[in-house]
């Protein structure tokens, strides 16, 4: 097994995080600074390392399983899964991104945008105010960044709009991480409140963990070893599809390992995955269903 955690960085035990700002945060953004020294980067997000030491933060996922080895190379892939959902989205026409949860994300300024795109972050007040300190005015990528200060999994619907969100346009939503954190209520409420204000032609898209998988011996190691930082996986889903289809959604499970760059990226440790443990979550993409015609 090849060591995956590169430049990885590790804290003492006790480091304080700045307020509201996750570890799963830091996590993706010490994967992705790794990711940057790398010769032909999945992802490119020179912000990333900026982040890190501004939080002054050492740190990765805890325990020493498999699946924490695999983390940092899946979040790359990830990340460069939902880059090109959101570049699909917006080439194909669609001018509005939210990004629920954003944390450290750092695509309005690292992606190339079409012209005209409206990107909101929706995120807790002192986890933009982080943000803002280091980027010291940088202009985005995009035509139009919004910072959305509001509690991801609360009521952001007003901020949303008195930020510049037309919910008559078509959107594309992300969440990246946030979802599986959160009881299944606040899920609801959350897709719900996407779903109200989504036009036609909206897209989303998610990571959701794979309820079949959370006692696997791939998969509960590791959970035992977030339990101790106060995270957990606490929305889970066994039928995907239907659940999203049952909220408005016309949603698939991606098949990651018909794309190149997951292929090639976790190609070391497909030898020791069962078919479960490589189905631990899923990606999910999908589309507002239409309304029937009358």
């Amino acid at each position: 097994m090849p060591d995956t955690t590169g430049s990885q960085r590790t804290s003492p035990p006790g480091t304080t995080l700045p307020d509201g700002l996750s570890p799963v945060a830091l996590w993706t953004a010490a994967a992705h600074a790794a990711e940057c020294e790398r010769a032909a980067p999945y992802v490119r997000d020179p912000l990333a390392a900026e982040y890190l030491d501004a939080a002054a933060f050492r740190g990765g996922p805890p325990g020493e399983g498999l699946l924490q080895r695999l983390l940092p190379d899946w979040a790359v892939v990830r990340t460069r899964f939902f880059d090109d959902c959101l570049n699909a989205a917006t080439r194909s026409g669609c001018r509005q991104v939210v990004l629920l949860g954003a944390g450290l994300d750092a695509r309005a300024h690292r992606l190339d945008w079409p012209t005209g795109v409206h990107l909101f972050e929706v995120e807790h007040p002192a986890v933009l105010d982080f943000k803002e300190r280091v980027l010291d005015g940088r202009r985005p990528s995009c035509g139009r960044r919004s910072a959305v200060a509001a509690d991801p999994a609360g009521a952001w619907g007003g901020e949303l709009v008195a930020a510049g969100f037309d919910p008559r346009k078509p959107t594309a939503w992300l969440a990246e991480t946030l979802l599986y954190h959160l009881s299944p209520e606040t899920v609801e409420s959350i897709v719900g409140t996407m779903t109200e204000f989504s036009a036609p032609g909206s897209t989303f898209a998610a990571e959701c963990v794979n309820a079949e998988a959370s006692s696997s011996s791939f998969v509960a190691p590791f959970l035992d070893a977030l339990a101790s930082t106060g995270l957990g996986w606490r929305w889970q889903l066994g039928e995907p599809e239907r659940w999203w289809a049952e909220h408005g959604w016309d949603a698939q499970v991606a098949d990651l390992f018909t794309l190149p760059y997951v292929m090639q990226r976790l190609s070391p440790y497909l030898p020791i995955l069962t078919a479960g443990a490589a189905k631990c979550v899923f990606l999910m993409t999908g589309t507002l269903r239409a309304e029937p015609d009358d």
